[in-house]
């Protein structure tokens, strides 16, 4: 048991305002600064305690006194209420005391003033961390990532940069994945030791499928205890070896802004998931000299990279002696439009897009041609058929897509292994994708013997949006249709939306019929995971900000999955805007069962009032259940400033 110095320097804190608030015989928790503090109130006495139990840290002020004994709540070791002192036989065990006074029936309590803080290694690594642009996290604090929290809460607070805390660490990987997709850069999500660290599996493996760069955060239990089997304790370097490239535990000798910056760089050049784990004795650790903080210049190599001679030549050659080649981009492409677009007018050919690339050119350019596969346009099917030459350009020849093997085919990459991943390709160019694409263009690709594809593209065009308006008269009186939406959907959407969409019968929609402009998609693509559209949505907020709208597009099964983030959208003063389709169904499975002549089960939802709901959190709700109420609601909600959900009651069977 110790007791304050009266000779050094101390502060008086008030700890509460009335001391009647403190009844005899109780004990309550109260905070001078950072420390907390056990108050009693015994036989007319009051008097201050640490609230730290010398057993394992119990708080001793939610305990109580028994037997004139203050006993700690979490395993029953026993205090005098007085003085801190223990029982015989653990006269070692004492906590220490502090000056106590009372004024004007105030209580304030005399504590040494606190040190200067000193430099921890979660500190060094946070620093590092923003050095190298990462300056978004998404996370949930807990037991056993508090001192990093800490060292990111001191960031946040220099503007070095935002931490938004989410509901289910899910959504934090989810919105790391989005962001790093969206920018190029990466986020970082954070968790605790052992469940919030595996719930941000899903949203790692949609970063490292997608090839979005992230960097995963997570406490640890002590070192001291690892492998006896502790409260939350699961070996996370194991767990994570399966998704991230990177991954290392952090430890006291550790180089710790080297290992910060490699896992940046990793990130970065990598396009793929890192993860530090740092267990929790580590994180408060001073480092005493200062780390000298790592920053990334002269550190990042270029990655324009040129193709090798011969497969170029090779693609030269092969542009030369079509006559209607035709261009399909995938997301790999994303930020390599531009050269492209330009590419594609010299040899006036149609260009068409993966799913996952949608947007990447406007349906309203000439030779746009909206998304080819599954979730496409006749208008891309109908072109790729009529090539004589396929580009393709950032794609990965998923089924999804089902670009053509019958075809004559260049295919440009920046990674090795997507090159003729399925099949012999006819010249699979290796190089940076915008460094290749302008080389192609200062090549003598005999333009004269190119079709002009403009006037087709139009014609096509015409022919999709009178079926397309065809089938928006169809209406079984059992919902709104899907068209319905998506119509509604263009004609109130600003031009420079970002969409965020889930899976389901919601996106194959979307990809089909809402009409791009200079739109930008995020989904969740080779994973398809369901629940993505709403932590994207965040995600992307964190990245754009109000500088641009931002909508998701989600099914009632997809938005169920992450449904409290929209607290999430309400607390951050998010305008995102959320269009739900809700069928009570998942609907796209039920559709696959029939298709595969099973039995329709286990597809139907209870569902909330999701407008409702929406209210209930904060945010603005509508609810449309007819065609008629549709155009409105819209209107309501994009014009809203702040968070909206429009519900909308759509019809399973119309897609």
């Amino acid at each position: 048991m110790t007791e304050n110095n009266p000779n050094k320097d101390i502060t008086w804190h008030k700890v509460l305002e009335n001391k009647n608030e403190l009844l005899e015989g109780r004990v309550m928790t109260v905070f001078a600064g950072h420390t907390g503090i056990c108050l009693t109130h015994y036989q007319g006495s009051y008097n201050a305690l640490s609230n730290i139990c010398p057993h394992q840290g119990g708080p001793l002020g939610e305990g109580s006194i028994e037997n004139g004994l203050l006993r700690c709540p979490w395993h029953g070791w026993d205090f005098n209420p007085c003085n801190g002192g223990s029982p015989s036989g653990f006269e070692d065990a004492g906590v220490p005391n502090y000056p106590i006074k009372i004024e004007d029936d105030a209580i304030y309590v005399a504590l040494e003033n606190e040190k200067p803080h000193e430099t921890t290694i979660s500190d060094v690594m946070a620093e590092t961390m923003v050095s190298w642009g990462v300056n978004r996290v998404f996370g949930m604090v807990g037991h056993s990532n508090l001192g990093l929290g800490d060292a990111i809460r001191r960031q946040e607070e220099k503007g070095n940069l935002q931490f938004i805390g989410i509901r289910h660490e899910g959504a934090a990987s989810f919105a790391a994945s989005a962001y790093g997709k969206l920018t190029g850069k990466p986020a970082a999500c954070f968790a605790i030791a052992g469940p919030g660290s595996t719930n941000m599996f899903t949203g790692l493996w949609d970063a490292k499928v997608d090839r979005a760069p992230l960097l995963a955060l997570t406490g640890q239990v002590a070192s001291q205890v690892v492998g006896t089997g502790n409260f939350q304790e699961v070996d996370l370097v194991k767990a994570f070896d399966s998704v991230a490239e990177f991954n290392h535990r952090v430890d006291q000798v550790s180089k710790h802004s080297e290992l910060m910056a490699l896992a940046v760089k990793s990130a970065i050049l990598k396009r793929d998931v890192s993860h530090l784990t740092f267990p929790d004795e580590i994180q408060t650790k001073p480092v005493g000299t200062k780390n000298q903080i790592k920053h990334p210049q002269g550190r990042i190599t270029s990655l324009a990279i040129a193709p090798p001679k011969d497969s170029f030549d090779n693609a030269v050659a092969l542009l030369k002696t079509a006559s209607k080649p035709a261009i399909i981009v995938g997301h790999g492409a994303r930020f390599n439009m531009p050269a492209i677009i330009a590419l594609a007018e010299k040899l006036k050919c149609p260009v068409m897009t993966t799913f996952k690339g949608k947007g990447q050119i406007s349906d309203s350019h000439p030779l746009g041609c909206g998304v080819l596969g599954r979730s496409g346009t006749p208008i891309a099917s109908w072109f790729m058929n009529e090539a004589d030459l396929l580009l393709v350009i950032g794609a990965s020849f998923s089924n999804h897509t089902g670009i053509t093997p019958k075809i004559p085919t260049i295919q440009i990459d920046f990674d090795p292994m997507a090159l003729s991943k399925f099949h012999e390709i006819d010249a699979a160019v290796w190089g940076e994708i915008s460094v290749t694409v302008e080389m192609l263009s200062k090549e003598n690709l005999d333009l004269d013997k190119k079709i002009n594809a403009r006037t087709e593209v139009a014609h096509r065009w015409n022919i999709w949006r009178a079926e397309k308006q065809k089938r928006l008269q169809e209406d079984r009186q059992m919902g709104i249709s899907s068209i319905a939406v998506f119509d509604a959907l263009n004609k109130f959407t600003p031009e420079n939306a970002i969409m965020c969409t889930d899976v389901g019968n919601n996106a194959y929609s979307l990809g089909r019929y809402f009409e791009c402009k200079n739109h930008t998609f995020l989904m969740s693509g080779y994973l398809g995971s369901i629940g993505f559209a709403l932590p994207a949505a965040l995600g992307a907020w964190a990245a754009v900000g109000n500088d641009r709208p931002i909508i998701a597009v989600a099914g009632d099964g997809g938005l169920c999955q992450y449904l409290t983030e929209l607290t999430t959208a309400v607390k951050y003063k998010m305008p995102i805007k959320l269009i739900l389709l809700n069928n009570s169904e998942l609907g796209k499975i039920s559709k696959e069962q029939r298709a595969g002549m099973f039995d329709v089960w286990a597809t139907g939802l209870t569902n909330p009032k999701f407008a409702e709901y929406a209210v209930g959190c904060g945010a603005m709700g509508v609810l449309a259940t007819k065609k008629e109420e549709l155009h409105k609601a819209m209107k309501t909600v994009m014009e809203h400033d702040g968070p909206a959900l429009l519900e909308i009651k759509t019809d399973v069977g119309l897609i």
